[in-house]
């Protein structure tokens, strides 16, 4: 791996920027673009000269399948199973909302057939035949048969994109890869092409939903691999942050300005999902197991019917931006509540310079409307988008049988410092963790995240499962050096298990020789954790390999320098709002602390990027990483 690189992470409203140069960190920050790929150029060229690589986190993927603008797609599938997206498992998505239903299919009938001769005037083909990942030769066939009559058609097989049982789940990703493909293909080629131009590096590597970054041309034919690539850079960071710190017990908090991103960390490890659904699409994709919620510094506060006051999901995003931006927005935001309570700085946004008066008079307005005062209705927003977040940390801890008492909260993202210590007080948690470059902090983590290729592949016949997991492992090693060049660090090994006559499998590492008693031990300790019981004694299957290989990063965290002040800490002070009435607080430059450094609450803790407000009785110590460690 190369000494050097620029990471960039695309945001609903900010594009962030972190390069490192073999010796220093450089951080910046730019607003989105409509089209991503201007805001990347834009950040990386105003932030350094030169480098060798290219870093990229983007939510190319998943807007296109949010906003349903894929790839005209068609599926060809085995003769009776044409139906199989559209009927899908025996549930619903809302068990008691009858007027909740599954999203339509990305394929309708009509463009489901069973022989590629029977393709017509589309931009995308998936591959699904019945039991490919035994037989994936019929699919290769199949393969054959449409690049001979449309070579330049972009074609997903299953038993490439997921070979795995389960035929709904399977399709499910294939189709999702086919849907995604021209527009991701067509984004990466752009920005490769926008970066040569631009004299910034042609190499150019993608974030996986998974922690771990891909070659580009690999990202274009597996993009249903990067549909998580925005949250999982801040992740990856949380992870190396705490094992610096010995935390190996951590929740990220990741608060932007259109969304909120948690992910539980265990034993120094991100939560990984092996199967979740996607704006209601399976999708067997490992990823980093991030719950989101559209909870961000533009989410809109706004009335409902019933009089009750409301914050989100939806975003002003960065065009307009809060009303406090300026640039013509009216609605009120969580961004003009933390301004007008006083925990934001008009002065403390970069480029930007933030209007009070708009402020004030976007809540003014839907206070009118609620018949109570400006600064009230600020509170409440507050308030009530921090409620939002509780239940997300929530459903990454308490909901999965984990005790968020035993972690800390690491609070980054420009407005995470804001509400993190309010957040995991409600939550009686170990503490908060601040980390440095707070508010770029998921561009940092594409430097520390290793190139990495993640293989499945479900167990059939009665081959032993150690040859599985050894094959599989010699493979994923393989795929990692051809894709990216980089030898193999590590290669991780893990199996789906299952009680017979189980529906649901649990993922347990294991290693070709760690033996079948040692298998069984785990995953009963693991089903117990998650399930609550465990059924000792019961036999046990095997159902799925797993196999993660992971190069060397740009970067690891001790590469980095500790702390060392610049400036005067000490700043002012200012009068900030609180639900006891309005209290004095101190103003600090977080550049200008040095290790050791303690600020006693109530205190603001400003830096280029991010906010942090420190309430009453609550204190935060410097670490010589350069990391705030909040108590109570």
């Amino acid at each position: 791996m190369v000494a050097n690189g620029i990471g960039v992470d695309v945001g609903g409203t900010f594009t962030d920027v972190a390069a490192w140069d073999g010796r220093r960190l450089i951080t910046g920050k730019t607003s989105t673009t409509s089209d991503q790929s201007d805001g990347v150029i834009a950040g990386a060229g105003n932030l350094v000269e030169r480098s060798d690589l290219l870093l990229h986190g983007t939510t190319v993927a998943t807007n296109a399948l949010l906003e349903r603008k894929g790839a005209r797609t068609a599926l060809i599938t085995t003769d009776g199973f044409a139906d199989v997206i559209e009927i899908g498992r025996q549930d619903r998505p809302s068990l008691y909302d009858s007027f909740v239903d599954r999203p339509d299919p990305l394929v309708p009938r009509e463009r489901r057939v069973t022989r590629p001769e029977d393709l017509s005037a589309v931009d995308a083909v998936a591959v699904a035949l019945l039991w490919s990942f035994r037989e994936p030769e019929n699919e290769v066939a199949v393969l054959d048969r449409i690049a001979a009559a449309h070579p330049d058609l972009p074609v997903s097989l299953s038993s490439r994109v997921a070979p795995e049982f389960r035929e709904f789940e399977r399709t499910s990703t294939t189709v999702l890869n086919a849907y995604l493909s021209p527009i991701v293909g067509t984004y990466l080629h752009n920005l490769r092409e926008k970066a040569r131009t631009a004299g910034l590096p042609e190499e150019v590597l993608v974030m996986r939903s998974s922690g771990g970054l891909m070659d580009v041309d690999a990202a274009i034919e597996l993009p249903a691999a990067i549909l998580l690539s925005g949250p999982a850079g801040g992740v990856v960071a949380s992870a190396e942050l705490g094992r610096a710190l010995g935390r190996d017990r951590l929740i990220s908090f990741d608060m932007g300005g259109t969304s909120t991103d948690v992910c539980r960390i265990d034993d120094g490890t991100p939560e990984t999902a092996y199967q979740r659904a996607i704006d209601g699409y399976p999708c067997l994709m490992p990823s980093v197991a991030v719950h989101t919620v559209g909870a961000g510094g533009g989410s809109v506060a706004w009335m409902d019917p019933g009089g009750a006051l409301r914050v989100g999901p939806r975003s002003v995003g960065a065009i307009p931006g809060p009303a406090c931006y300026g640039r013509g927005g009216a609605e009120a935001t969580v961004s003009d509540a933390d301004l007008l309570i006083g925990r934001l700085s008009p002065h403390l946004a970069g480029d930007v310079t933030l209007d009070p008066s708009l402020a004030r008079a976007a809540i003014a307005r839907l206070a009118d409307v609620m018949s109570l005062t400006a600064d009230a209705t600020a509170l409440g927003v507050a308030e009530i988008v921090e409620a939002h977040m509780e239940r997300a940390v929530r459903a990454v801890s308490v909901e999965q049988g984990a005790d968020p008492r035993n972690a800390a909260l690491v609070a980054f993202g420009g407005a995470g410092g804001m509400h993190a210590t309010a957040l995991a007080r409600r939550l009686d948690m170990a503490g908060v963790i601040i980390p440095p470059h707070a508010g770029v902090f998921s561009a940092l983590g594409l430097l520390l995240s290793p190139p990495r290729v993640d293989l499945s592949l479900s167990i059939t016949g009665d081959t032993p499962v150690d040859v599985q997991v050894t094959a599989l492992a010699d493979r994923a090693a393989r795929q990692l050096a051809s894709e990216t060049g980089a030898a193999p660090v590590e290669v991780v090994t893990s199996v789906d298990a299952r009680y017979r006559g189980q529906s649901h499998e649990t993922t347990v590492p294991y290693s070709a020789g760690d033996g079948r008693r040692t298998l069984e031990e785990r995953f009963h300790e693991a089903h117990c954790a998650r399930n609550g019981f465990a059924r000792v004694g019961d036999p046990i299957e095997t159902v799925t390999v797993r196999a993660a290989a992971l190069g060397t990063p740009v970067l690891t965290w001790g590469d980095l320098d500790e702390v060392a002040p610049v400036g005067e800490p000490r700043r002012t002070s200012r009068v900030v709002l609180t639900g006891n009435g309005a209290i004095e607080a101190d103003v600090w430059w977080r550049p200008g602390l040095a290790a050791g450094a303690e600020i006693v609450g109530p205190a603001v803790i400003e830096e280029p990027e991010a906010t942090m407000w420190v309430a009453e009785g609550e204190r935060a110590v410097v670490h010589p990483s350069g990391a705030l460690e909040v108590e109570w």
